[in-house]
Formats: C-alpha cells, sequence, structure tokens
C-alpha cells in the first residue's frame, strides 16, 4: 500500500495553455510534464523532460492543478508511467472530479493506470527510430475512451501505422489520430491520404504550434 502522504514524483514542469492535441484539442488544459524517458525520438521537441526534475508531493501537485481551475488535466512527460507514483496523482485528480489524460508511449503498462483516465497511446513508427516499442499487449487492452496516436514523418510511416490500425482492429475499439510532424510532412498531405483510402480516422495537427503557445 502506497502512502500518498509520502507519494512525490520528479516534475519537469506545470503549465497551462490550450490543449494542442487529441480529441479535447482546442480545450484549455492543465499539463503536468513529469521527468525522465526511455526512448530517444528524431523529432522530439521536449527534450527538457528527459532532465532530471523536481522533486514535488503529489499534495503539492493537486495543490497547483487546484489553483489553475481547469476541469481538464494532461500527464505527460517525457514518459510518465515510469514513476510509480504517477498511479497515485491519476486517482487523486480523478477523486477531485478532473477529467485526466495520460499521454504515453506504450513501452510500459498501460493497465495499470485507472480506466477512469483517458489513456494516449502514442505509438511510435519508423521515422521516430523506435519503431516496435509499443508492448503489443497494450494494444489489446484499449478501451473505447483511449486514444491511438501515430506521428507520422512520411508515407512509409503511413503505411505502418496503417498495418497497426488493421492488425488491432484499432478504428472500432478507440479513438484513432494521425498527426504529421512539424515541420516536416505537410499536413494537406497527410489529408489527401486519408481522403483517398476513407480510413475513419482524425487527422491532428498540433494547435499549439500554429497559435505559438506552449
Amino acid at each position: 500500500m502506497h502512502d500518498i502522504a509520502q507519494a512525490t514524483l520528479q516534475i519537469c514542469e506545470i503549465f497551462t495553455s490550450i490543449q494542442g492535441e487529441s480529441t479535447r484539442a482546442g480545450l484549455p488544459c492543465t499539463f503536468i510534464r513529469l521527468s525522465g524517458c526511455n526512448l530517444k525520438c528524431s523529432y522530439c521537441d521536449t527534450l527538457h523532460s528527459h532532465l532530471p526534475g523536481t522533486t514535488r508531493s503529489i499534495d503539492w501537485i493537486m495543490n497547483q492543478v487546484s489553483q489553475a481551475e481547469i476541469p481538464l488535466v494532461e500527464i505527460t512527460g517525457g514518459e510518465p508511467l515510469l514513476q510509480e507514483n504517477v498511479t497515485l496523482l491519476v486517482d487523486s485528480l480523478l477523486s477531485m472530479g478532473f477529467t485526466v489524460l495520460i499521454e504515453t508511449n506504450g513501452s510500459v503498462d498501460i493497465d495499470r493506470v485507472s480506466s477512469g483516465a483517458v489513456r494516449i497511446m502514442d505509438v511510435k513508427c519508423p521515422g521516430s527510430h523506435e519503431a516496435g516499442s509499443t508492448l503489443e499487449t497494450n494494444f489489446r487492452i484499449l478501451q473505447p475512451s483511449d486514444e491511438v496516436k501515430f506521428v507520422l514523418t512520411s508515407a512509409e510511416d503511413y503505411d505502418w501505422a496503417l498495418e497497426h490500425i488493421n492488425e488491432f482492429d484499432l478504428i472500432n475499439r478507440c479513438h484513432v489520430l494521425l498527426s504529421p510532424v512539424m515541420p516536416g510532412l505537410d499536413p494537406s498531405t497527410l489529408a489527401e491520404w486519408i481522403l483517398r483510402d476513407r480510413i475513419n480516422v482524425r487527422l491532428q495537427v498540433q494547435l499549439h504550434k500554429i497559435l505559438s503557445v506552449q
């Protein structure tokens, strides 16, 4: 049994912004970015999260989130599931009535995260240089409220993503989002591919980058 009064996490940063990704794109959101990552993606835009963070208690984090007065909270990284106490944070946020998103690269078991949270699995395609890092078991336990994101750098990545979407029947099991690397793959090109192939996925652009916000 973990004592939440003593529980801490390594924090990179906490901030509020407009949610730029996921099916909640466009909504105000409080972001809790945890420190540490086990992958080195070629296009990583949060390298600062790989550095050692600041040790903070879950009570301190909850106080910061409560002061923001925004109902939507995302826990991200780095890779948040590398820190065991993250599940205590998720449960605390849910108990306070927050809508909780947790973004993971899928290389760590997601089943220990409460089903009350939205698990966003960022599956790494070949262009990331980390393809194959996602646990196959994670694909099989996804729920309708969960989301799977494929960040694409090329047509090769697109074809690779389609293979996995079909193999695990993702479109019928959860939300599927295809996101072009920005800058990199032209979003209009990705739109053409999606329309050509008639696949029921969401094209996701990084809205926060378009808006020039964090």
